[in-house]
């Protein structure tokens, strides 16, 4: 099968990118598969972080044709001539915002119609939402074949868009390009912290929807042996946490790393972590705890949306009932008190590792594309 992917790629950093890096290179291992990507993703001044792009010196063996731009219809017309000329059987787009649907759209409408056009799709709804995210997905999703996703709840939301969507749901599949995990002393030393206390991680983009307020507010009501490890970029601004930081009465106790994380630096905040806090608000699935299988670190979660109900089927983690401080805490004093549970998480994280490799995610997407070519 010859497949065309459409994505964001190396350079570009997050999720996303490398998300799709990792499924290329599996793709690649049994097809013929040739990357395409941007040259514009978001204009500067419309992204809300401080850079769009990896750190200098981070490299990628993929080879990627970047030629299309988010705001130049031009480049709409002149991807969809590159693909066509590529002559894929399918190709293959992930989607996650509304913003990409003018020029995704735009491609899929120019293409062959034998090409068949299938969405990887990390979130149909955002969390945050705007009046225009659920008419401009529709009007994409109308453009696609068939549908990947990672979670019953994206399903759920992609279907209360389009009913009649072929759709296969597979989970996350685990990330393998972080390194092995550090002992935790190591790590800490790396980090400058303290490695005798009870250490919360919370990792990655900082989001109001992500209730990393919540966490904050948690530490109120635990006491000074518990250490909070916030690592990961605010793109709305870090003063607000700062300032409830500022109010707790161990606030010695917050490490702060506001900034983007490189792939480098990864092993070592997860293996200076007793545990892995996700305080969502709302979420369909998440990135991260694919990296706390990778790096066979338990978790703390909140029972919202696909987020809770992955880290107790799989058992690998303490869920919360409600995102809310007083749960967090309980959950928190819960966890360190059941020391036997805590080696049955580690247990069950190295299961899933298995489980959920990248071979057996590509496995099953490849008889699924196969159904659409014949």
């Amino acid at each position: 099968m010859r497949i065309a992917f459409l994505s964001p790629f190396h350079p570009y950093r997050g999720g996303i990118a490398q998300f799709s890096e990792q499924f290329y290179k599996e793709l690649s291992k049994q097809h013929e598969v040739k990357a395409f990507s941007f040259t514009t993703m978001y204009p500067n001044f419309l992204f809300p972080g401080k850079t769009q792009y990896v750190p200098e010196g981070e490299s990628s063996e993929i080879k990627v044709e970047r030629i299309l731009s988010s705001v130049n219809p031009f480049s709409y017309i002149k991807t969809a001539l590159r693909i066509n000329k590529y002559k894929p059987d399918v190709l293959i787009i992930p989607y996650w915002m509304s913003f990409m649907v003018p020029a995704f759209s735009a491609v899929c409408l120019l293409l062959n119609k034998n090409i068949k056009i299938i969405s990887l799709i990390h979130n149909a709804i955002p969390h945050e939402k705007k009046v225009m995210d659920k008419p401009f997905a529709k009007f994409f999703f109308n453009r696609c074949d068939g549908f990947i996703v990672l979670s019953q709840p994206v399903k759920d939301d992609l279907l209360s868009l389009k009913k009649d969507a072929d759709v296969i749901v597979y989970p996350h599949p685990i990330y393998n390009h972080y390194g092995e995990p550090l002992d935790k002393e190591t790590a800490c030393g790396r980090l400058g912290i303290s490695s005798d206390k009870k250490n919360l991680l919370f990792f990655g983009l900082i989001r109001e929807y992500k209730g990393l307020d919540l966490l904050i507010e948690a530490m109120n009501k635990l006491d000074e042996s518990y250490q909070l490890i916030i690592a990961g970029e605010s793109y709305e601004g870090f003063q607000k946490y700062a300032d409830l930081i500022e109010k707790l009465p161990f606030k010695e106790n917050v490490k702060v790393y506001e900034q983007y994380i490189p792939d480098s630096m990864v092993s070592t905040f997860f293996s200076a972590a007793d545990v892995l806090v996700l305080p969502y608000r709302s979420a369909t699935q998440s990135g991260v705890i694919a990296i706390s299988y990778q790096m066979e670190l338990p978790m703390i979660a909140t029972n919202v949306g696909g987020l809770g109900a992955a880290v107790e089927a799989s058992r690998t983690g303490l869920v919360v009932p409600f995102a809310t401080a007083g749960d967090l805490s309980d959950g928190i004093r819960q966890f360190f008190s059941e020391g036997s549970r805590i080696e049955i998480y580690k247990e069950n994280l190295k299961k899933e590792k298995n489980r959920l490799s990248w071979s057996n995610f590509t496995r099953s997407i490849n008889s699924f594309l196969k159904s659409f070519c014949g």
